[in-house]
């Protein structure tokens, strides 16, 4: 792992214990995939940064500068994963500047499908407007205890329901869908997050809208998209069991060819 904070390369590899955004979660972050050294999406990922950080009223430094960090993360971890955390700083944060930290993270180990317990989300917005709503901040606690359920239960991770059971997202990533031929998934009028993975893998064919988890019980594929993810299989869901199949497996090697097509150098095996 590689840590630069503020633009300087760190050798200690840690922040104050005394950051807002270790103490609060007073912060936004994102995760940026490596492809031998070459980052994805960049623009498209700190766009979405600068959106959060406004969502808290957060300033950031130039984007171009975060740009330039991200570039030497990316040249260090290679096939790999490039964070950005936007911290308030600290130890007060009304008067210490904010914190960025950009570092380096190997891949976690590769799933080939995904096994997905459904779970109720109170803590998420589904369509209610509030300040946060959709940012990416550093208050993912709720997140990531679905995907520790999730797994205490014999799932690979969560997809999260509104009180209602309106699909929502996975804890980190969107899902889609096919019914009839027809990709589907959620709204974004749902203030789930706005993935950028989708964004590229998600044609103006499909259709988005607020759809109970029944509906799956119609879909002969399900898939999830992330930039880790790129677009995986589900295999199950609850109860509800899929087989991999043509078209959320086209959308995966469309992904791939587009990024090699783009200049990327894609490890298959990864």
């Amino acid at each position: 792992m590689a840590v630069w904070v503020n633009g300087e390369r760190s050798q200690t590899e840690t922040v104050s214990v005394h950051d807002a955004g270790f103490v609060r979660g007073d912060g936004c972050f994102e995760a940026v995939r490596s492809y031998a050294g070459q980052p994805f999406a960049v623009a498209e990922h700190l766009e979405r940064l600068q959106r959060s950080a406004e969502a808290l009223g957060l300033d950031l430094p130039e984007l171009e500068k975060i740009t330039v960090w991200i570039d030497e993360a990316a040249a260090v971890a290679g096939d790999g994963i490039v964070r950005i955390i936007a911290t308030r700083g600290g130890p007060d944060p009304d008067v210490a500047p904010p914190v960025v930290i950009v570092m380096t993270e190997p891949l976690p180990p590769k799933h080939t499908a995904l096994a997905l317990l459904p779970m109720r989300a109170p803590w998420h917005p589904a369509g209610r407007r509030w300040e946060l709503a959709g940012a990416k901040t550093l208050s993912y606690g709720p997140n990531v205890n679905a995907s520790r359920v999730a797994r205490s239960r014999g799932f690979d991770d969560a997809v999260l329901l509104s009180d209602d059971e309106i699909l929502l997202e996975g804890p980190t990533f969107t899902i889609g869908w096919v019914v009839e031929g027809v990709v589907e998934t959620p709204s974004l009028d749902l203030f789930i997050l706005d993935s950028i993975t989708r964004r590229y893998v998600i044609d103006h064919d499909a259709v988005e809208g607020r759809f109970g988890l029944s509906r799956l019980a119609a879909a002969s594929e399900v898939f999830a998209m992330s930039t880790l993810k790129e677009v995986m299989p589900v295999v199950r869901v609850g109860d509800l069991h899929f087989e991999r199949g043509p078209i959320s497996g086209g959308l995966a090697a469309g992904f791939r060819v587009n990024l090699i097509e783009a200049g990327f150098a894609v490890d298959p095996q990864r």
